[in-house]
């Protein structure tokens, strides 16, 4: 699937310090199948999204984390980090936003069967297992015109988040940073870890062989992996000698965990580590992608109406719910029907009113009147 977002440059802008100034670009978002023999049959399912600027961007591989049912795991699409990959494509980056092995209809076992698994663990195991599918993204992306395979950085969230850090731990050719968003494995509750100490040696053997300089960031509110155990992950990885800076962000929301999912709420501090990496590919942003000209629906706020901006920019399947202002939303779903149900029941959530809500688009559909 290929979208390709039209936007206008309104200045010059300088890439790989020269100055270009561009008419009508685009931002480029394509789901892709990678092939590899260890995601047999299917291969890896990904999403390559860019500006369409001359000539090639710098890297960012990002992956996602697991939900603690497994019965969830089959419901990853690379599309649910659209708005993460759109922010580093408005800074001059390709990103490729890869679904692990097992995950979603990514072909072969997911690493929960290497060692991820209460009470059997094997944390250090399961990330060099998880860490094998964004190398093999990495060995692909290699292959494409658009890309500069020697400026990559990786990132992910959850256990995406420990799978980056341990990519760094054994790095391929040409990654030059990482970034750990509330990283680890093995959460089964709220403040319920299996085998904690398992989960923070795992951090200290990945240290004892990164050397890649990397960004760490965990909420002070996160519930998968609180700031104590956070911390613990910290001190284990340095005292192994990795290199990371670790930030303890503010609270978000109900469960921190979540922060990935906030931009706003890490944005300023990954601009500035990048910068400081020198790994600022534009001197100033592109413009952000527009939306279709869909109407809203009526009665909406203001807060109401971002989302459904953001609703109609991010990617299938998608469907938006609403009940007099309040309002919920679900995008990048295997199905249309999932992301009716997700709406759905985002909607009744801030409502706090049973059947009070109705899906009124589905996949960026002008809104059905109630």
């Amino acid at each position: 699937m290929c979208r390709t977002l039209a936007l206008l440059l309104l200045a010059s802008i300088a890439v790989a310090g020269s100055a270009l100034t561009a008419g009508a670009q685009g931002y480029v978002e394509r789901e892709i199948r990678i092939p590899w023999t260890q995601a047999a049959p299917n291969g890896l399912d990904a999403l390559l999204v860019y500006v369409n600027l001359p000539g090639e961007h710098p890297l960012v591989v990002l992956t996602h984390g697991s939900a603690r049912n497994r019965q969830e795991h089959v419901l990853v699409t690379p599309w649910q980090q659209l708005p993460q990959a759109l922010w580093f494509a408005q800074r001059g980056w390709a990103v490729l936003a890869v679904v692990r092995r097992g995950f979603g209809s990514s072909g072969g076992e997911e690493e929960v069967t290497r060692g991820g698994h209460c009470p059997n663990t094997d944390y250090e195991a399961a990330d060099a297992y998880a860490a094998d599918s964004l190398r093999a993204a990495i060995e692909y992306a290699r292959t494409l015109h658009e890309v500069d395979d020697t400026r990559i950085v990786v990132a992910g969230v959850s256990t995406g988040g420990m799978t980056s850090v341990a990519l760094t731990a054994n790095p391929p050719r040409g990654l030059v940073a990482g970034i750990n968003f509330a990283g680890g494995r093995g959460s089964k509750a709220d403040h319920d870890v299996c085998n904690p100490g398992d989960l923070v040696a795992a951090y200290k053997a990945h240290g004892k062989h990164s050397r890649i300089p990397m960004l760490w960031i965990y909420a002070e509110n996160d519930k998968f992996f609180w700031p104590e155990l956070a911390k613990k992950f910290d001190a284990a990885f340095k005292a192994g000698g990795g290199r990371d800076e670790f930030v303890l962000a503010p609270p978000d929301g109900d469960d921190g965990h979540h922060l990935f999912s906030h931009i706003e709420a890490w944005s300023d501090t990954v601009d500035a580590f990048l910068k400081e990496q020198k790994l600022a590919p534009l001197a100033s942003l592109l413009p952000e992608v527009q939306a279709p000209n869909v109407p809203p629906p009526a009665g909406l706020s203001d807060a109401g109406l971002q989302a459904f901006h953001r609703y109609l920019i991010y990617g299938p399947h998608k469907a938006f719910a609403v009940s007099g202002s309040f309002f919920g939303y679900s995008t990048g779903r295997i199905t249309a029907d999932e992301a009716r149900q997700k709406a759905y029941e985002s909607c009744e959530h801030s409502a706090q009113a049973k059947g009070s809500c109705a899906v009124v688009s589905v996949d960026g559909s002008a809104p059905a009147t109630r």
